[in-house]
């Protein structure tokens, strides 16, 4: 097994693209809603359809880039190229989404779907690439996990900085729409540089077992379904980005109707990262000792008491701090092992069917997590409008403050015990080193 020892300089460039992409795409997930209902002024029913649309069409956008990942050839390698066309792009996706002309009711709409449409297509041609680069990087399984580390650690610091200094900022700006456009400036252009940043520090070392032409896509395809290990992680994601997604957009509906301050929002983001990273910085050696797998079970049962805490009083703020902390620590072994595990997936498939195609198993894990964010962030608004919420009010029914408790603290209860379910059928973490050996006995053919 190689066992190429990653510098620190590597791992933290490499961990910067995942900041890159939570400037812009946890600010969607955290406020894209809020910014529709609240300051375009659509309604939760719209808006949940149009995340959920998008979101899905945005999915299958991933298996084509995920083609051409497979299929692209440069001096740069594979993966890395994609950050280096896309860096800009993606930036300035991320102004236009939260800019809204006044167009008129269908005007605004049609807009918001073809920004939508835009980030999420330019964000799967970065994102998928920068996916497949960990396991191009190394293919020491533990070197992955603490590359897995680094990039969670520092999508944490992006979305705290996002969570808790975007509103201060969009204020400073003057609020309303101007003060979300020239946010979003700012953010647009640290995420490009970012990205950049990763494409200059990065080195894509691991080579196919066999060398092989470029696969057809038909052949492709039925190889990857033959991989078992590669279908439950598409499911686990997509289990964890709906719960993620529902977790990040309900937050200042809480804040705002359950804890009647919306300026706690800034509070349940905080508290919600700042375990998580300090748990980051802790977890490499759990890891090593339980495994991927063993560890993301853990953190799901904690999760669960996390949540079954908020039960004691959900409108008592230390209770729900007490609760948030203790979910934020049950997803730090998730966050450290989910996309590692990915990766060892492209090993099983490539011993399972002699083909390596980093690129389709990245982005139909990626697949997973669109579908899963899209499904999480519709589910909030047909919540809502369920609920009968009409944004822009200083009270809400009865009906719509159950559905932002059902929310908060109900449905990630079942979505983690639905994810330790598929958990307890993922045995790669046993085969993972025996299947390595292999791989190298044939490469040395």
């Amino acid at each position: 097994m190689e066992q190429t020892k990653i510098k620190f300089s590597e791992k933290l460039g490499y961990g910067v693209g995942d900041m890159a992409s939570n400037l812009i795409w946890t600010s969607a997930a955290t406020f894209l809603t809020f910014f529709y209902t609240d300051i375009v002024g659509f309604s939760a029913a719209a808006v949940g359809t149009l995340l959920l649309i998008a979101r899905f069409f945005d999915a299958f956008v991933d298996i084509g880039v995920g083609v051409l990942v497979d299929k692209t050839r440069s001096k740069h390698g594979k993966a890395r190229p994609w950050l280096l066309w896309l860096a800009i792009p993606f930036g300035i996706s991320g102004v236009l989404l939260f800019s809204a002309p006044d167009l008129g009711p269908t005007g605004s709409l049609i807009y918001a779907y073809v920004t939508y449409l835009l980030i999420n297509i330019i964000y799967s041609g970065a994102n998928v690439p920068y996916g497949v680069l960990n396991s191009l990087i190394t293919q020491d399984p533990y070197e992955r996990s603490l590359l897995n580390i680094f990039r969670m650690v520092m999508a944490i610091f992006g979305a705290v900085a996002v969570s808790t200094l975007t509103v201060p900022i969009v204020n400073g700006f003057g609020g309303g729409k101007h003060g979300w456009t020239m946010t979003f400036m700012i953010y647009g252009v640290l995420a490009a540089v970012l990205f950049l940043i990763t494409f200059r520090t990065t080195k894509e070392r691991v080579k196919p077992s066999i060398v092989q032409n470029v696969v057809p896509l038909r052949r492709s395809l039925k190889a990857l379904f033959r991989n078992k290990y590669w279908a439950l992680l598409v499911t686990f994601m997509m289990l964890s980005f709906i719960m993620s997604s529902v977790n990040t957009a309900v937050n200042i509906y809480y804040a705002q109707y359950i804890l009647e301050d919306v300026n706690l929002m800034s509070v349940l983001s905080i508290i919600s990262f700042i375990p998580m990273l300090i748990g980051l910085l802790l977890i490499a050696p759990i890891i090593k000792k339980f495994g991927k797998r063993n560890s993301a079970i853990i953190g799901l049962v904690i999760t669960i008491v996390g949540a079954l805490i908020t039960m004691i009083d959900p409108t008592n703020l230390t209770i729900v701090i007490i609760a948030s902390v203790t979910k934020s620590l049950g997803g730090v072994p998730l966050a450290a092992t989910m996309f590692a595990m990915l990766a060892d997936t492209v090993e099983y498939g490539e011993w399972k069917t002699g083909m390596r195609t980093e690129g389709l198993v990245y982005s139909a894990g990626s697949f997973g997590s669109k579908a899963g964010s899209g499904l999480g962030a519709a589910i909030v608004g047909w919540m809502l409008a369920f609920g009968g919420y009409v944004g822009g009010q200083e009270h809400i029914s009865e009906s719509a403050r159950s559905s932002i408790l059902f929310m908060y603290i109900y449905l990630p209860i079942i979505i983690s015990a639905l994810m330790v379910v598929i958990l307890y059928f993922y045995k790669l973490d046993k085969q993972f080193p025996q299947i390595v050996k292999e791989l190298e006995e044939a490469k040395n053919m």
